[in-house]
């Protein structure tokens, strides 16, 4: 064993390196996790991808311990360990050498999830060894830390040697061309005093180092005894550890991986400190993860949707992207967006609010806003944009008054006046360019492309449309607020304008559904042409027949004939319902409709994919897919926007039913999460997952309606029959914590509220002539009349409300 010099033994004082052999027993990072919540993969998904995730550095594996070529942004390269706007390996292997054997750790056999770290089991029996594969990202460090742990099973000590070998990739994130990030080869050099090895790229000050708490045997850059040739501009950095196990004992082997897109200096720095607070920091991931818990925490008796809706809380931590020179904020999801989208964070945001997310939420539209400024500077927000700073697409039209609908709900949560007043010249910007740049023809529906992202279809589009309405209808009470009256009435006149010709132009009687566009025939027919092809190779006979039909009425009309059409029965002509903007006798009828375009996991995304198995098949989607495509998903965005939009008109119970659908996916191929198409294809964790958990389950079963600026909550519950009984605790309004708990016995509905701030009123509401019989704290009480609900003002600590027919 070589001895330690002087400066080694500095870094061993710092817990980095440690020149005696591991001691016989050890306590392990992943033994300070044995009373945390974990969830067990299932063994035919062991192939697909995991994530581990922190704030500055993420990585994306497979769960049986390899790492696969992944994704399409950078073809084959969006796996790995990511330092954004950088990559810093594509992966690694590691070989355990037992006498003449070696073994490679690619083959695992069990993959367990924990909210904030994973762990990966190899077992070979034949020398009565397991090894168990732990990893964790620290929070706010560009750096990741490994754990092997070997356990041995014979009755007397092994001696085991395992080959670690890192893979290389300093290369650039997507778009990296765009702000001259050049990839060049990645040179490695051992250093003897940290015993471990520093990579460069050749053309940048690009850094990555690995080492262990424990110093090599030997270091190569020679081939593994592991089979992997991951593609890029990388190199191999191999080191070799002797181990000893004793009898019935286990040995650990610690490893850290960091990086920096500055300077050797701070690789080096973080290389060490992160080694030496490896167990800290880990306690400190666990106590954060224990406060998003907490938030907005839920008990009901469907525990799967119950822990999927937990989960969905830790996925959103996972997606945090913070890159020094551009901002904070959430990514869309991974492992192919991992930066920055608009009309995601429109979405995300609000669950994140109502679930205790305030800074972040703050943060991201900081930056969507800085990000959106600087690239267009006219009001209209970005929809994409690579962690670089390099902007894919400077926004749809959908994304702008989505936004202005985002800030109002985030002032509803936070009542923080300085928030409204630095956003509303954003507000009024982006309305201003909304109609002025995309409102050619002056009747206040925009043109331009929404959410569905189908060739052609940028005319007058029915999300627009429903989003248009709801932002000048927010953004007149912001204006009210800002003191600016004569505004607050031309835009609530124009929100008014909108309800009318979206239920008139957009509602098509013959096809019980709101159109998915206004346009003219010819641009119709070539649409129809296209949704022909697609719906006769998906072998939808249906859909053909019914697209032909249409067809034939459209040649039959004048071609300057602008109306609305349904074609593609597209999940956004529920936006009229979402937003709460359809007249409740068409909204039944629309709701109707689009039940029939759903599978065992929810909405589909264009309505005209489903065929006569979609009630059914509960299959798997990526199966045999070759090629990315979306043709055919059914999403969680689209299934939570239907049971929003189900709660909106008093459906609780079809509301849940939507909700069950989507968590029938819960964990399905990755443990603790949801993928972005159902049941697993496309992202492994998705942002506006979020969204479609905590807006349909607190802000519509519990009723949570935040006026927090008004020191005021309006509690509205609507809950699933199935549900008798049901608690939301440390619900974050403003600077007060509110806790509703909920029961339903017989005909008697009661609430026990818990808030923080006492002096807060809690309006406390039911449908008019619900029920007849109301009490607070035991005495009787009378409700007044508020439009279509009765309501009762209450203060107070603690307050029991019941009501019966």
């Amino acid at each position: 064993m070589k001895k330690c010099t002087s400066a080694v033994l500095v870094l061993a004082g710092l817990g980095l390196l440690n020149c005696a052999s591991p001691p016989r027993q050890q306590t392990s990072l992943s033994g300070l996790l044995s009373e945390t919540d974990s969830l067990i993969g299932r063994s035919e998904y062991l192939q697909t991808p995991f994530v581990s995730a922190g704030d500055r550095v993420y990585m994306v594996g497979a769960q049986n311990g390899s790492f696969p070529d992944l994704g399409w942004h950078i073809e084959g390269e969006m796996g790995g360990i990511w330092d954004h706007p950088i990559k810093l390996l594509d992966g690694f292997t590691a070989t355990l050498h037992v006498g003449d054997r070696a073994y490679c750790l690619d083959q695992a056999t069990q993959f367990i999830n924990y909210p904030f770290a994973n762990k990966l089991v190899f077992r070979f029996p034949d020398i009565k060894v397991w090894v168990e594969r732990f990893h964790f990202v620290p929070d706010g460090k560009e750096a990741i830390h490994l754990e092997y742990i070997i356990h041995n099973e014979q009755p007397e000590k092994q001696n085991i040697s395992l080959e670690w070998t890192a893979y290389t990739d300093l290369r650039p994130t997507w778009l990296g061309e765009r702000t001259q990030m050049i990839d060049g080869p990645d040179l490695p050099t051992w250093d003897e005093e940290m015993q471990g090895w520093i990579a460069k790229d050749s053309l940048n000050p690009w850094f990555v180092a690995v080492a262990a708490s424990v110093m090599p045997q030997s270091h190569t850059t020679a081939p593994a005894n592991c089979t992997y040739s991951p593609k890029g501009k990388g190199t191999r950095m191999a080191m070799t550890y002797a181990l000893e196990v004793p009898a019935n004992g286990m040995a650990s082997l610690p490893l850290t991986v960091a990086g920096s897109y500055k300077s050797e200096n701070e690789v080096r720095q973080t290389l060490a400190t992160a080694g030496k607070d490896a167990a800290q920091d880990l306690l400190a991931k666990q106590k954060r993860y224990q406060e998003i818990a907490r938030q907005s925490r839920l008990t009901i008796p469907d525990k799967q949707l119950q822990t999927a809706y937990e989960w969905v809380k830790y996925n959103t931590d996972w997606l945090i992207r913070d890159v020094p020179k551009q901002g904070r904020g959430l990514s869309a999801g991974l492992p192919d967006y991992p930066w920055w989208f608009g009309v995601d964070n429109t979405y995300t945001l609000q669950g994140a609010m109502a679930t205790g997310r305030f800074d972040l939420a703050r943060q991201t539209v900081d930056l969507i806003q800085k990000l959106s400024e600087k690239e267009n500077g006219n009001g209209r927000i970005i929809h994409e944009v690579s962690t670089n700073g390099a902007v894919f697409n400077p926004g749809n039209v959908n994304e702008t008054p989505q936004f202005v609908s985002l800030i109002w709900t985030m002032y509803q949560w936070n009542g923080d006046k300085e928030f409204l007043k630095t956003y509303f010249p954003a507000v009024k910007k982006g309305l201003e360019w909304l109609l002025a740049e995309n409102d050619k023809d002056g009747n206040l529906l925009p043109d331009g492309f929404g959410m569905m992202e189908i060739h052609g279809l940028n005319s007058e589009m029915i999300d627009v449309a429903a989003y248009t309405q709801r932002a000048f209808s927010d953004a007149a009470q912001m204006a009210q607020l800002m003191g600016e009256s004569e505004l607050a009435t031309r835009y609530a006149a124009t929100a008014a304008q909108l309800k009318v010709k979206i239920n008139q132009d957009f509602w098509v009687p013959d096809y019980r559904s709101y159109a998915d566009f206004i346009g003219l025939p010819p641009q119709t027919l070539k649409l129809i042409d296209d949704a022909l092809i697609r719906a006769d190779t998906l072998k939808k006979p249906w859909a053909v027949e019914e697209l032909k039909a249409t067809a034939e009425r459209v040649k039959k009309l004048p071609a300057a004939q602008k109306q609305g059409f349904v074609l593609h029965h597209n999940w956004v002509v529920n936006t009229p319902m979402e937003t709460g903007v359809a007249d409740t006798a068409k909204a039944l009828v629309a709701l109707a409709t689009g039940s029939q375009f759903v599978n065992p996991y929810g909405m589909f995304v264009t309505g005209i994919d489903r065929d006569e198995s979609a009630g059914k098949d509960e299959s798997s989607f990526a199966k045999g897919k070759k090629v990315f495509s979306y043709t055919g998903a059914v999403m969680t965005l689209p299934t939570g926007v239907q049971a929003i939009a189900e709660n909106n008109y008093g459906r609780p119970d079809e509301a849940l039913g939507y909700l069950k659908r989507m968590t029938r996916s819960f964990g399905y191929a990755l443990p603790g999460s949801l993928y972005e198409v159902s049941p697993d294809y496309g992202m492994v964790t998705q942002a506006w997952n979020l969204y479609s958990y905590a807006v349909p389950i607190v802000q519509q079963f519990f009723g949570i309606k935040p006026r927090a600026d008004l020191k005021t909550v309006r509690i509205q519950p609507q809950m699933p029959s199935e549900w008798p009984q049901a608690s939301l605790e440390n619900v974050q309004i403003g600077d007060n914590e509110l806790s509703i708990d909920f029961s339903r016995k017989d005909a008697v509905e009661k609430l026990v509220i818990f808030q923080t701030k006492p002096d807060w009123k809690c309006l406390i509401a039911f449908p008019a002539g619900k029920f007849s019989i109301w009490t607070l704290n035991g005495k009787s009480v009378k409700p007044k009349r508020d439009g279509n609900f009765e309501l009762l003002e209450i203060s107070g600590k603690e307050m029991t409300v019941e009501v019966s027919k």
